[in-house]
């Protein structure tokens, strides 16, 4: 298990922003794939993932929050209970799944099960700890050490994992992880190596190599 401390740019606006972790791992998404956007609230990553071509369905059960997202080309909005009895999202299939500032335990089965063979589960949410800093600070909204990793073992082949404090004002701390479904990664190539010389294979059909930014550390076996 690897803890660090990141850091976010000093001085960006976090609620208006897309996520540092969504903006460096949405490379794993096929390019124009379908993108869920769960619990998007106004849709930071929904514009985000719209802008770089990707087909979103952000979901939230705020209909004010979405309505700010009905003039945005390549953006479906959604307005559904995502806690309630019934999923709302039944039977449907998606490229990527992109999740942050949530949690609702329940679901997550059902979470994964949204992902289409090599799609792509992007998660970051507060984790235990962060009471000390703010809200949340009840636990059924907090993750606890290694969570995410438990949660996707067996079902997705995990990419990146990071968990610990963010630096800065306010601080945070945070548990994210970048997983696929399905056999769908050649290699992850460190920032800086050539694809000439670092050893990975072609890649044919879906597999695909993706590049890495330099010092995501990677969860210990």
């Amino acid at each position: 298990m690897c803890r660090v401390d990141f850091v976010e740019n000093p001085g960006v606006d976090r609620a208006a922003e897309p996520s540092s972790w969504v903006r460096t791992w949405s490379g794993l998404f096929e390019p124009g794939t379908r993108v869920l956007d769960l619990a998007a609230g106004s849709g930071r990553h929904a514009r985000f993932l719209a802008a770089a071509g990707f087909r979103v369905l952000a979901v939230d059960r705020d209909a004010d929050a979405l309505a700010g997202l009905a003039n945005i080309q390549g953006v479906e909005t959604r307005v559904a209970d995502l806690e309630g009895a019934s999923w709302p999202l039944e039977g449907e299939r998606f490229g990527g799944v992109v999740v942050t500032r949530y949690l609702h335990r329940p679901r997550f089965d059902e979470l994964v099960d949204l992902l289409e063979e090599g799609g792509a589960l992007l998660y970051e949410t507060f984790a235990a700890g962060h009471e000390a800093y703010g809200r949340p600070r009840n636990p059924e909204f907090l993750l606890r050490p290694g969570e995410l990793l438990e949660r996707v073992r067996g079902r997705l082949e995990v990419v990146a994992f990071e968990q610990g404090r963010e630096v800065g004002e306010p601080g945070a701390i945070l548990q994210r992880i970048a997983a696929i479904r399905g056999a769908a990664l050649s290699c992850i190539l460190p920032s800086g190596a050539s694809e000439q010389t670092d050893g990975c294979p072609p890649a044919p059909g879906r597999l695909r190599k993706v590049r890495s930014p330099t010092g995501v550390p990677r969860p210990e076996p």
